[in-house]
């Protein structure tokens, strides 16, 4: 009973981590209509950063700075938000496909820099001994995991929460007619440019926060664990519960994250030891085929956008943010 309980603890931890980053992958693409496609290097940075500001110090890297883990999350999503500005500036006047080569450019390019990078990141070493909130209490295994999931599902609901009120307001409206008409709203008076930039930058803080989080639950963080399939995750779950819906791409990232981890179960216990290695690929494929059902029943995702009235009621009648 305790193992089920410690295994259900895990999977919802890590699950809502994920919900998160969907969260901010749907801001912007759900809502506005970015293209983004490097959701695992603004993970990446997450992760380092928190590991960086609020780890121990490390002999060969950089690192002790010792800082509170709430200052290290603060830390991760800024960082991660900077990025995105300096990635968002020169690519977001133009064409939406700029931004796709753009994000994905950068993901892998910061992958490279902790693979490399040494005395910066630990390089394929990665960074260890990364603290936990709460650490102190010395509390055992089971509890601790616990007191990290009230954490966590805390900040999911908090974000929840602030997107909703986000998309549902007049800045959100206009995010919503942009997407779908961006010369109309320009002729209202709006610059499509910034309020792109604004939701760029919040999504992927939102997706740092996930990595600080991330690193921290783990307690290791090393470039192996931001190859692009994290990406194609993140993307999965949001599709599979519905782009433009907040709790859509919160049911997608426990129904895709169940069925990740259980289709890796079952291949490790029915697959031969030999073709053991090419699980990973059997679930890529599996994830693929349920993507494309739901796209071929549901094209909208399991809960779907929420119809709008008008695009003058999304630009919030009177022109008005």
């Amino acid at each position: 009973m305790t193992g089920l309980l410690s295994y259900l603890v895990f999977f919802l931890i890590q699950a809502l981590i994920y919900a998160l980053v969907a969260l901010g992958l749907n801001l912007q693409w759900g809502y506005t209509g970015l293209f983004n496609i490097g959701v695992a290097g603004f993970f990446l940075v997450g992760s380092y950063t928190f590991a960086v500001l609020s780890g121990p110090a490390y002999a060969t890297h950089l690192g002790g700075f010792g800082l509170p883990v709430a200052v290290g999350i603060l830390g991760a999503m800024a960082m991660a938000g900077l990025i995105a500005l300096v990635v968002g500036i020169p690519t977001l006047r133009l064409r939406e496909d700029y931004l796709a080569i753009a994000t994905i450019g950068i993901a892998e390019v910061l992958r490279l820099v902790a693979l490399n990078a040494r005395g910066l990141t630990g390089g394929s070493r990665g960074a260890q001994s990364i603290p936990r909130p709460f650490q102190g209490l010395e509390l055992g295994n089971v509890a601790s995991n616990l007191v990290f999931l009230v954490l966590v599902a805390a900040l999911v609901v908090l974000v929840y929460l602030a997107l909703e009120t986000m998309v549902r307001s007049p800045w959100g409206r206009v995010l919503k007619a942009i997407r779908e008409d961006e010369q109309a709203a320009s002729s209202l008076g709006k610059d499509p440019f910034r309020f792109r930039l604004q939701s760029f930058v919040l999504g992927c803080a939102i997706m740092g926060l996930g990595g600080a989080l991330n690193a921290s639950f783990v307690g290791f963080v090393a470039p192996t664990d931001f190859l692009p399939i994290l990406t194609f995750e993140i993307w999965a779950m949001l599709i599979v519960g519905g782009s433009g819906n907040n709790r859509g791409a919160l049911l997608g990232s426990v129904l895709v994250w169940a069925f990740w981890t259980g289709t890796g179960s079952i291949a490790q216990s029915l697959l031969p030891s030999g073709l053991q290695v090419k699980g990973g690929a059997l679930q890529v494929i599996l994830i693929g085929a349920v993507l494309l059902l739901i796209l071929m029943i549901r094209p909208r995702g399991l809960i779907g956008e929420e119809r709008t009235v008008s695009r003058e009621a999304e630009l919030g009648g009177d022109g008005r943010t």
